[in-house]
């Protein structure tokens, strides 16, 4: 009897848990000028992302330059459980053969409530020290940190907007969107890059898909001043 009384305690809390979302952040609204400032934010986002070597650093400037937590740090939050073989086209850009042991890590960045990317990465261990891959296995640390010192940089294979306030040609002839004033409705995913990671004596050690949702922008507006 007991158990069946509990039955519909534990369906509820499952239910609230599937539920649950993150808290809405300030609404950016259907005018020229938002729609101006959302697109100019976005495209500063892409350039600072294709400027620096670790996206886990980009965010973590993003995050605290806008306080988008009351403790700005970008933490990560692996997802457990899947698994992406590597295609074979892509073991040619980790210079790499078929044999070759490669794991994948999927995370998902967050500033405070707000989680602002999904990353894909897949790596080659054997390019990595014993301590990074316990680490990588064992922890929550974003990549980025955990081969810090390896001194790597990025290529940058592909990066671009997934989705625009504004139509393609706005700046000369294409019509614009007719200003509503209501709440603008923003893609959930906004950017997209791809990169290999190489270390300073330039052998590549992994591949990363990096996905950035509209979170990036959950700061919202500033108020314009009279």
């Amino acid at each position: 009897m007991r158990k069946l009384l509990l039955l519909p305690l534990a369906l509820m809390l499952l239910t609230v848990v599937a539920n649950a979302r993150e808290p809405a952040g300030p609404v950016w609204k259907d005018t020229a000028l938002e729609r101006a400032q959302v697109l100019a934010l976005l495209q500063t986002l892409n350039a600072n992302l294709l400027s620096h070597s670790s996206a886990t650093q980009t965010l973590q400037e993003w995050c605290d330059a806008h306080r988008m937590a009351a403790e700005p740090k970008i933490v990560a939050h692996r997802v457990l459980g899947e698994d992406k073989p590597l295609p074979t086209a892509d073991r040619e850009l980790l210079g790499i053969g078929p044999d070759e042991p490669v794991r994948y890590r999927r995370v998902r960045l967050a500033c405070g409530d707000w989680v602002l990317s999904d990353a894909d990465n897949w790596y080659v261990p054997s390019r990595l020290t014993p301590e990074m891959n316990e680490q990588l296995d064992r922890t929550d640390v974003p990549f980025g940190t955990v081969v810090k010192s390896l001194g790597f940089h990025r290529q940058t294979l592909s990066a671009g907007l997934l989705w625009s306030p504004l139509p393609n040609g706005w700046e000369t002839d294409a019509q614009l969107p007719p200003p509503t004033g209501k709440p603008m409705a923003i893609a959930p995913h906004v950017l997209e890059h791809s990169a290999v990671l190489y270390r300073k004596d330039n052998q590549p050690f992994s591949l990363v898909v990096e996905t950035y949702t509209a979170n990036v922008l959950a700061f919202g507006p500033r108020p314009i001043k009279p």
